[in-house]
């Protein structure tokens, strides 16, 4: 397969070059000053079409790839001067020419016959949608795919010039608070006009000078006149065998003063318009106003154990959502928004898995764990969000954000595990978890800046109230841990754990920043953080009469309260010298924590400094190095130091430890970002390295494959060691490259108990991870456009390496003036070093649709998993196994459409 798409490739550019002959040249100004960024078009003369573009680079220079023996208008532009145009015929030589532009009259103000299909201006970057679609896209992230120097990732995550789009908004306005997956996915590909890439973005512009905003990039889709003023959007319904069924409504309403927009989704096709992991990303606007301050409180997300469900790992998933957002400006000085979401999944999953528990000391496999379960799991999720703000002129900003989780979570499983080489412990086991988790975050911030325009205060303040309780249930045939008043002689071991926390967190930061001049500035910090949590849990046994005998012991309960405080001020002092740009900084901290349970109290004082420092060295206009150091004190939460017996699964039970101690990660960033618009590329590669003393691991005594696991702050370091590589470019017109890859490396130690000696062993685990990928993808307009792909995962464990060669193909073709067909095949070779697996498995997508030009609906049939695979394979690793599983997937099926565009 690998040798087929090489020599496809090789194949389609050599066919290319031979056809194709070079005009080069410089575009500058009737002084000879070379215009940069500049526009040069050639148009067929024949059919009048854009076949080729090009936008100059620093010193002016173009280069376009033209027929031989072709008539082309020649058309040169730039902002600021006169266009000019011209004709050129070809031959089978290179033609070399320089065009000079008279200045005095606006690009804006000129009647342009053909559109730019990308032009560059200061930090913005504009594609116009139409030089880039051929008919056969249906949603926004189909046109951000053809996009030179543009990717979407499968998840809707977008990346412009090699860094991720962390916000996205419509004429203006964020989309469902910037999310590019819904954006991606929902807005319809026809309504779109221009699409504009914002580098160094910062939505409170009194910030944009004083914050560094180079990795931040935000996408603003300009719509169609047509689309403005008046409702747009799509309905779509389909049905098929096996009692398949959808339905798609995505409406959309945009004016100067207010936008709609509601999207929905009911399906049991396997689609997930909004998974576990969107709910856990999704802040609400709400900005991380203390990332500068070097101490991390990470609060866990109750949620956080359903976030590794993926679709494409079930069975059957029936979905259902709904979502809505508005904006509204009832002038210009105040503006409202906000959004509602709620997602409801119903999830089955069938999985095999061999579960390898490791000797710390060698790495061998201590036992063998072989498991076949079922799950179902129904889970509703939900997402409000309100939001003011108030801006009455440029040097005052006042924002309210009021941001509300819930939701209503079941998990249900039921195994057959047997362990060897103790066969007796195999054992069947039902598990069952409720939880309706709730938090609500509240923020408030104000941005003023002086007249002078040099100085500049901001004020955020949060809070966060998060409420969870949890209840577990495990139903298995044999007892694996014996509790204090436990009966045993029962036909069920039926165990149960209520549990309760509670989180009340409160943020508040002051800064000052002073501009001295151009190349100086200084800006000043002060906060406090203050977290008070409350932690209750209790273990109790149903008996097969059906009485309840509650544990009583107070090891196996815990009553505990922790609270954190930690007021710190600090210094950051930025300079340019030359092309570099220097930003050292140092924080004072004063921590304060209190464990109080069990009727003790256990508390702890101290100060540190926490030094950070950013380098940045400006090798070009669009080039540069930066490099970032930092400190920080990392604190858990009361999940962690509530000593009382908490149950993690039906084999593993965990003790806290109310004495934990922060760890300490030492963090180096090295990051080279590049982006050509002479040859519409871009290069970016980052290598990090994190090292954290005193960290927190945990330590685990086995008999089988049952644990009893507490945290302690380990004596020796855990280190991470990561760096990956992103490379895009067009190739004249129709060709669009990609190169990646990342590399990992990590270092973590745990300690195990010896059952024979008694001792306790600390010892390190080390495992590598490495992904390369590489594709290439033509955009023709008349002809089928396709991508060829090659995709390389190794993941190295110190018991096995596994390997997963994946080669995939998708074709896009428009014909017949209204047909689309879309394909999308992928192959998996999935095997280990020591070969005990070998699995290989393909999936085959196809969809074909009809739409008459001028008419609102659109007829189409998909078939999904056409080749009908049964199975998928995935690999994990943790501190104290390895993990191999066999998961069931949905079958093949066939879906008839009906879309009615609005």
């Amino acid at each position: 397969m690998k040798r087929i798409i090489l020599l496809l490739v090789l194949f389609a550019a050599t066919g290319l070059n031979a056809q194709m002959v070079k005009f080069e040249g410089f575009v500058k100004d009737t002084l000879g000053i070379p215009l940069e960024t500049a526009n040069v078009l050639a148009i067929n003369s024949n059919n009048n079409e854009t076949e080729a573009y090009s936008i100059t680079n620093e010193d002016g220079k173009f280069s376009l790839g033209l027929r031989k023996n072709t008539t082309y208008k020649i058309q040169a532009s730039f902002i600021g001067f006169e266009p000019q145009e011209f004709e050129l015929t070809t031959t089978d030589k290179n033609v070399l020419r320089e065009i000079n532009l008279k200045e005095g009259v606006l690009l804006e103000g000129v009647e342009i016959v053909h559109e730019i299909p990308v032009r560059v201006s200061g930090d913005t970057i504009v594609y116009n949608s139409d030089s880039f679609t051929n008919g056969t896209e249906r949603k926004l992230g189909d046109i951000l795919k053809k996009l030179p120097g543009v990717e979407v990732t499968p998840e809707g995550e977008v990346f412009a010039e090699g860094k991720q789009v962390t916000k996205l908004m419509v004429e203006g306005t964020d989309f469902f608070d910037g999310d590019t997956k819904l954006g991606t996915k929902n807005i319809p590909a026809d309504a779109v006009d221009k699409i504009e890439v914002l580098k160094n973005y910062n939505e409170i512009s009194q910030l944009k000078y004083v914050e560094d905003n180079k990795d931040n990039v935000a996408m603003n889709i300009k719509l169609k006149e047509g689309k403005k003023n008046f409702w747009f959007g799509d309905i779509e319904g389909g049905a098929g065998p096996d009692e398949r069924y959808l339905l798609n409504p995505n409406l959309f309403y945009y004016s100067p003063k207010y936008s709609l927009n509601y999207i929905g989704n009911i399906n049991n096709t396997g689609e997930m318009p909004f998974t576990f992991g969107d709910y856990f990303k999704f802040s609400g606007g709400l900005r991380d106003v203390m990332k500068k301050g070097g101490s991390n409180f990470f609060v866990i997300p109750p949620e956080i154990e359903n976030l590794f469900m993926q679709n494409n790992k079930a069975k059957e998933i029936i979905s259902r959502f709904s979502a809505a957002n508005f904006n509204f400006n009832p002038n210009k000085a105040w503006s409202f928004s906000g959004f509602g979401i709620v997602s409801s999944n119903t999830i089955a999953t069938q999985n095999n898995s061999i579960n390898s528990l490791l000797n710390n000391q060698t790495g061998e496999v201590n036992t063998v764990q072989n498991t076949s379960s079922i799950g179902n799991s129904t889970n509703t999720l939900g997402l409000f969000k309100m939001e003011t703000n108030f801006k009455p002129h440029d040097r005052f900003e006042a924002n309210y954000n009021l941001f509300l989780k819930s939701s209503k979570l079941n998990n249900g499983s039921y195994s057959n595990t047997t362990v060897s080489p103790n066969i007796e412990q195999g054992q069947e086991v039902s598990e069952n978890t409720d939880k309706n988790p709730f938090s609500v975050n509240q923020a408030l911030d104000i941005y003023h800046t002086l007249e002078n325009k040099k100085d500049v205060f901001t004020l955020n303040i949060q809070h966060l109230y998060q409420d969870e309780d949890p209840f577990y249930n495990a139903i298995q045939t044999q007892t694996p841990f014996i509790f204090p008043e436990y009966i045993d002689g029962q036909d069920k071991n039926n165990l149960n754990q209520e549990k309760f926390v509670k989180t009340n967190k409160f943020d508040a930061k002051l800064d000052y920043y002073h501009l001295i001049n151009d190349r100086n500035q200084l800006n000043f910090t002060v906060a406090n953080k203050y977290a008070y949590q409350n932690f209750n849990s209790h273990i109790f046994q149903l008996l097969d009469n059906g009485n309840r005998n509650d544990f009583n012991d107070p090891s196996v309960n815990n009553n505990a309260d922790y609270t954190f405080n930690d007021f710190f001020a600090g210094v950051n002092y930025k300079f340019i010298l030359d092309k570099f740009t220097f930003n050292p900084g140092i924080s004072f901290h004063n921590y304060h924590t209190k464990s109080n349970q069990s009727g003790s109290l256990y508390e702890n004082n101290f100060t540190r400094w926490l030094p950070n420092l950013k380098v940045d060295y400006q090798m070009g206009k669009n080039e540069s190095i930066q490099y970032d150091f930092s400190f920080a004190n990392n604190f858990t939460d009361i999940n962690q130091l509530a000593e009382g017996s908490v149950i993690g699964s039906y084999n593993s039970l965990f003790n806290g430890n109310r004495t934990l101690d922060n760890s300490i990660t030492q963090s180096h960033m090295l990051y080279y970002q590049n982006f050509n618009s002479f040859y519409m590329s871009s290069v970016s590669s980052s290598l990090r390295y994190n090292k954290t003393t005193e960290s927190i691991n945990n330590k685990a005594d086995f008999n089988g494959v049952n644990s009893v696991q507490s945290p302690f702050n380990s004596d020796f370091a855990n280190e991470s060691l990561d760096a990956d590589f992103r490379y895009s470019r067009s190739v004249f017109r129709n060709y669009k490259i990609g190169l990646g890859g990342s590399l990992g490396w990590s270092k973590n130690y745990n300690i195990q108990k010896n059952n024979e000696t008694g001792d306790w062993t600390e010892a390190p685990q080390e495992s590598y991870r490495q992904n390369y990928n590489a594709s290439i993808t033509t955009t023709f307009d008349k002809l089928p456009s396709l991508t060829l792909g090659y995709s390389l995962l190794v993941n190295n464990y110190p018991n096995d390496t596994y390997i997963t060669h994946r080669p995939n193909a998708r074709l896009e073709y428009y014909f017949l003036n209204g047909f689309s067909l879309t394909s999308n095949y992928q192959f998996y070779n999935y095997s280990n070093h020591s070969e005990t697996v070998k699995n290989k498995y393909d999936f085959l997508d196809l969809g074909l649709s009809y739409q008459k030009p001028d008419s609102a609906l659109e007829y189409r049939i998909n078939a999904t998993n056409l080749l009908n695979t049964k199975t998928i394979n995935s690999d994990s690793f943790s501190s104290f196994s390895s993990n191999t599983s066999l998961y069931t997937v949905q079958p093949r099926y066939l879906l008839f459409s009906l879309t009615y565009k609005l």
